[in-house]
């Protein structure tokens, strides 16, 4: 029996979906063969193995959020698209296979926008020009569409006329945010916001809890596995009182962990502090509030400071790709948590960081993979350990 294969236009000068032409299974296979390699021998140590990769039912359209760059196309034609592997050189899309339907035909009609009124798009050589990018944050369970532009100016000449062309070339968006960006570099939102229409945040739901997402807030790109990635989470959590969420962002963790244990307590650290502002109107909103306070902190610090006072029956922990510090996991084990839960999305930092916790004491009890990012390397891995 033959596997299903997809095919796209651009895929090669693309480069975004680099396993395209791999059939899923054998994706999932490569998946669970890295996750096992990396984590596998540990896993056996402590009497656990790693389990079988979740990986999606149909591997399409899973995006939710998406964005393009823009350049001159010359003629006053605006480009916009992907930028070709390794290079700054536009690739046009017409429908991205992985993105939600919506994304790529909002995206594009800001293009023919700024063509319509002579917006100039920027130029990264010179430093010149106005458009420098669009985001667009599609709701997986609501109709919510938000729609970043990213300027090098403070305010678009006509912005009204702006706003009424956006509106009727993409009539699904339901808010429209202007994000300034003036500085050289090639990250992609500046730290500047305004909301030009709509309420300036979309909505969308996990595990049954709903989430205000504001346009430089983390959120999973695929929300149907980071059910399946959170609820792995929460199993870990299990039956305990107290949880830590570290590195919490908009709290969505922490938030689906309490809705789901009546009895549960949360805090949650953030160095983002709107991010945490944003948590604290997620949990209000989620009817948690009373059982999740969320700081605005370094985790690190605050596990030396405040937390050396709390007692925590669990740490979750999700960091970024760069994974923790020996610091931050030095902390977590002074407070001596009888369980931690550590989302990953980088396996090769998270195998290093596990080690440390074994070093401290911990073992692991479970290992499971999920894959986040169909036809790419990417794979996320839950790991729960508890303590020796």
């Amino acid at each position: 029996m033959g596997y299903k294969t997809y095919t796209c236009p651009i895929a090669r000068d693309c480069g975004g979906c680099e396993w395209l032409a791999v059939p899923y299974p054998i994706q999932l296979h490569r998946k669970q063969e890295q996750v096992e390699k990396l984590l596998g021998s540990m896993a056996q140590e402590d009497g656990a193995a790693v389990e079988g990769i979740r990986g999606m039912a149909e591997p399409v359209r899973y995006r939710h959020k998406a964005a393009t760059p823009f350049a001159y196309g010359g003629r006053g034609h605006v480009l916009s698209g992907f930028y070709a592997a390794g290079t700054h050189r536009i690739v046009r899309c017409q429908d991205c296979l992985v993105e939600d339907e919506r994304a790529r035909r909002v995206l594009n009609g800001v293009a023919r926008v700024a063509e319509r009124l002579h917006i100039p798009p920027y130029d990264e050589d010179r430093g010149t020009g106005v458009l420098r990018h669009a985001v667009v944050r599609c709701g997986w369970k609501t109709d919510d569409v938000l729609l970043v532009l990213v300027s090098r100016v403070n305010e678009l000449r006509g912005e009204r006329t702006v706003v009424n062309e956006l509106r009727a070339a993409c009539p699904e968006v339901t808010s429209i945010v202007l994000n300034v960006n003036d500085r050289r570099t090639n990250a992609i939102l500046g730290r500047r916001s305004r909301t030009l229409y709509g309420p300036g945040v979309m909505h969308d739901q996990l595990l049954g809890c709903r989430f205000e997402i504001g346009p430089t807030s983390f959120y999973q790109t695929n929300p149907e596995q980071t059910e399946v990635l959170y609820q792995l989470a929460l199993e870990g959590v299990g039956g305990a009182e107290r949880a830590l969420d570290a590195y919490c962002g908009t709290g969505t963790i922490g938030i689906c962990a309490a809705a789901a244990s009546p009895g549960l307590q949360v805090t949650g650290v953030e160095q983002v502090r709107g991010a945490v502002a944003c948590a604290r109107r997620n949990a209000a909103a989620n009817g948690v509030d009373g059982r999740c306070r969320f700081v605005a902190a370094d985790a690190t610090a605050w596990m030396a400071r405040e937390g050396a006072h709390e007692r925590f029956d669990v740490v979750v922990m999700d960091p970024p790709r760069a994974g923790s510090t020996p610091e931050f996991l030095d902390g977590v084990a002074r407070l001596s948590p009888k369980r931690v839960v550590y989302v990953s999305c980088n396996v090769v930092t998270q195998a290093r960081d596990l080690a440390l916790l074994r070093e401290r004491g911990y073992r692991l009890e479970r290992v499971a993979p999920v894959d986040m990012f169909p036809h790419t390397k990417h794979v996320e891995c839950v790991a729960t350990l508890v303590r020796r």
